[in-house]
């Protein structure tokens, strides 16, 4: 949100500088002088600068938004260093900066990879996949995910070996090398792969998570949407910190264009 404010303000600075040249200064400048008269220095930079500008804030709000992948809580979807498309006309086009509709599209799916604004600090992106849809009831207890009363069907793939910083939060960034079950799973139309860990998660008392734990159904308010990692006991989603409302969503992630380090991940679609 902040490159976004600081390209806008860019934006209206460099155009406004190259109108009022064209409406005030550029006469005056010739009127004070004979011949050709060179444009200033701040002219030309703001001529040559807001067209780029315009064309790339353009893209960025209304079209596609490159992200990059920070952590592991998508694994194994997405991983860490993998450099991504979501696409921004999917949930409607919306007010740069504000984030309010004016021009309505889809809504989320159940089983969409989406990005939206982290709920308790918007300034922030997060990436999850949409699990509950506004009015559905969710049940995830013993690791098993329930919607509406039906079981999600999970297939077991393979085991998954990677390396988990377990207690990062304590200030411990040694990782620890565990092994996880990938399992195939399918939301609506969507089918994908998660990871399933041999712990059990601690949640804040009161919490969507804890609620969970305890068997309770959880109902999807309207508007708002319950959000979950794929890597199921290494994310902080809505069992955490609760629902991601309509105001907050950026768009739907659909393409890995780039990974420094897997080559053979670039151009694989997001599903």
């Amino acid at each position: 949100m902040y490159f976004a404010l600081f390209m806008l303000v860019i934006l209206v600075i460099s155009g406004a500088i190259w109108l009022l040249d064209i409406v005030v200064l550029r006469a005056r400048r010739q009127a004070n002088q004979l011949g050709t008269v060179p444009d200033p220095w701040y002219v030309e930079y703001s001529k040559s600068f807001f067209p780029v500008i315009l064309l790339v804030f353009s893209v960025r709000s209304f079209i596609v938004e490159p992200f990059k992948i920070p952590s592991g809580s998508m694994m194994p979807t997405l991983l860490a260093g993998d450099y991504i498309l979501v696409n921004k006309f999917t949930y409607g086009l919306r007010v740069p900066i504000l984030n309010n509709v004016f021009y309505a599209n889809n809504q989320p799916q159940r089983g969409d990879v989406f990005v939206f604004h982290y709920p308790p600090q918007p300034t922030i992106d997060y990436i999850k996949r949409v699990v509950g849809l506004p009015g559905d009831q969710i049940q995830y207890r013993d690791k098993q995910l329930t919607i509406n009363g039906q079981v999600v069907s999970l297939d077991f793939v393979k085991p998954y070996p990677y390396s988990l910083k377990i207690n990062e939060a304590a200030g411990d960034d040694r990782p620890v090398e565990v092994t996880a079950s990938q399992l195939a799973e399918q939301l609506g139309t969507v089918k994908h792969e998660v990871l399933i860990h041999d712990i059990m998660n601690q949640y804040t008392p009161g919490s969507l998570g804890d609620r969970l734990m305890q068997g309770e159904v959880i109902t999807v308010p309207a508007g708002e949407y319950f959000a979950m990692g794929d890597n199921r006991d290494n994310s902080s989603d809505s069992r955490v910190w609760g629902f991601v409302a309509e105001k907050y969503l950026v768009g739907k992630a659909f393409f890995i264009w780039f990974n420094f380090d897997q080559w053979q991940r670039i151009g694989q679609r997001i599903g």
